[in-house]
């Protein structure tokens, strides 16, 4: 079943569906990467605990991994655009509630409220982009949206420092307004509506997933204050489990399923999926605690943080294109390997030499192979992962790809901080280098497990002359 285009008006355009896709791909991961370099004038301002710092990024990742499912399902029943659409005015309004936040609580549920805006827009992005562009062209335009995502890497610390530093943390969400709301105007305006063709919803296969990855994300971000082998945890992750079954069962069974399971029999759909969970368990613990690294243990500014984590992220913007038009000469598997490689070996590197005293140029290069390394990654993962189901299912397949990828940044979040944290990790800068070092190797071994699967793949096709 192909996808169905109901907007017959010929003043779409390919190029602006890309700008518009990509600056909302932006928006999203600059909202989730601007908060680490506020993380230390957050706890200070709002008297927030290492917990509440953990929350303030995984309440965003916990909506977002839990309802992209429910995004992309959305998006393929009611219009990809129409959805896309309401996923900015909610992310907006997140926005809005965020930056006036009084206390770290109410921060916290305006960053949950977030992520179920970005889980409706993101999922669309990429499967827009699919319908706008012909299969031969995919490769190059998914590089472009993959350098966007560099892009909010390489600008989320600076962005967030100068902002911090200058105006207060309040204005690093309320910044989305006018860009959010531009963004509206254009899709409306110049995107292409399209669906899936799926003749209902499926309201129960929706509630299922929805339930289960709620249980699953909260138990693993719970560990940290409660510890894996507490009842809490123990039984949410139970339930949670359950839930799933019960989902796979359904799905199974029912005439219109929200998840095709016959996807996860083609070995590159799933190994792709993998990979995608690993290089963002490793990227995202990393980062969150990389910030705290450079300005509690080394004593930097807000906008000193933020300029030297451009080392880390700002590569992405030429790396992700680039790796993009390589792949479509020579594969993704060489690609991918070869950026994976790089992210281990740039983690496992800076475990061994970061102490309080390590100069910045000896930190610059290893966070210059890591951040090349994982765009690299980035966009040859999304395109191994849509080049491995029929047209119809790229909703779908994109919306699993973002859940896997959220929920591995969830559970390294969790993991690396669980790791970090000891006795004075915040008053004794030594304990804190300490707590870091050992995290980093965490990242490592998550980085590193993505590498079989990348093996694995197989060559679906002779690449392009």
């Amino acid at each position: 079943m192909k996808s169905t285009n109901t907007n017959i008006d010929r003043s779409w355009s390919p190029g602006v569906t890309l700008a518009v896709a990509s600056l909302t791909l932006t928006m999203a991961f600059l909202d989730a990467l601007v908060v680490t370099t506020a993380l230390p004038s957050l706890r200070t301002e709002l008297h927030g605990s290492l917990g509440d710092l953990e929350w303030t990024v995984n309440a965003y990742n916990l909506t977002f991994s839990c309802l992209l499912l429910t995004g992309a399902a959305l998006g393929d029943r009611f219009g990809r655009r129409r959805m896309l659409c309401t996923g900015l005015t909610v992310f907006l309004t997140a926005s809005l509630i965020g930056g006036a936040a009084p206390s770290v609580g109410v921060l916290i549920a305006a960053r949950a409220l977030q992520g179920a805006g970005a889980a409706l827009m993101i999922p669309l992005t990429l499967t827009l982009i699919a319908d706008a562009y012909p299969r031969e062209r995919h490769a190059w335009a998914i590089g472009i949206w993959s350098a966007a995502g560099g892009l909010s890497g390489a600008l989320g610390p600076i962005v967030g420092g100068i902002i911090v530093q200058a105006i207060g943390w309040h204005w690093i969400f309320w910044i989305n307004l006018p860009v959010g709301l531009a963004l509206i105007a254009l899709a409306v305006l110049r995107v292409r509506e399209s669906h899936a063709g799926h003749p209902r919803l499926d309201v129960v296969g929706v509630a299922l997933a929805t339930a289960a990855l709620f249980a699953i994300t909260w138990a693993i971000v719970r560990t940290n204050t409660s510890g894996w082998g507490r009842g809490e945890v123990v039984l949410t992750l139970a339930g949670g489990l359950v839930l799933f079954a019960g989902f796979l069962f359904w799905e199974r069974r029912t005439a219109f399923p929200m998840l095709p399971l016959t996807m996860f029999r083609h070995r590159n759909f799933t190994a792709a999926n993998g990979i995608s969970f690993s290089l963002f368990a490793g990227l995202f613990g990393g980062l969150f605690l990389m910030s705290q690294f450079f300005q509690t243990a080394q004593g930097r500014s807000p906008l000193q943080t933020g300029a030297q984590l451009l080392a880390w992220s700002a590569s992405g913007v030429v790396v992700a294109p680039l790796a993009g038009r390589l792949a479509a000469r020579v594969g993704t598997k060489p690609v991918m390997l070869a950026g994976l490689l790089m992210q281990t070996a740039g983690f496992a590197a800076l475990a061994l030499i970061t102490d309080r005293h390590t100069p910045f140029t000896d930190l610059a290069p290893l966070l210059l192979v890591a951040g090349s390394g994982t765009a690299m990654v980035f966009p040859t993962v999304a395109d191994e992962v849509m080049a491995s189901v029929r047209p119809e299912q790229t909703g779908v397949a994109s919306g699993i790809n973002n859940a896997l990828r959220e929920l591995g940044g969830v559970f390294g979040v969790a993991v690396l901080a669980s790791v970090f944290n000891r006795p004075h990790v915040y008053t004794n800068p030594d304990t804190l280098v300490a707590g870091f070092r050992a995290a980093l190797w965490v990242a490592v071994a998550f980085s590193a497990a993505g590498l079989p699967l990348i093996v694995s793949l197989r060559r679906t096709s002779a690449p392009p002359a």
